[in-house]
């Protein structure tokens, strides 16, 4: 089941894993860093083409930036 929460930390977990900042995933993104501390922190998500964004960005699955699996490894093709 989706929980913002678990999509804030995991963000902000392969943000960190990444040695990026807040703001730089905001550029990335298009918005501004406010935006990300509120995902992050669980108040916030974000449309499906910013979370295939981040997914692209990072190499890791939809489904584990959504709570779905624990497995962060993005499916092969």
């Amino acid at each position: 089941m989706f929980s913002k929460e678990l999509f804030g930390e995991r963000l902000l977990e392969t943000r960190k894993k990444n040695h990026e900042t807040q703001s730089d995933l905001a550029a990335l993104l298009g918005c501004v860093k406010s935006h990300i501390s509120e995902m992050e922190s669980g108040k916030k998500t974000t449309t499906a083409e910013k979370i295939a964004l981040i997914c692209g960005h990072y190499h890791i699955c939809s489904d584990y930036l959504l709570g779905l699996t624990d497995d962060p490894s993005p499916r092969k093709k």
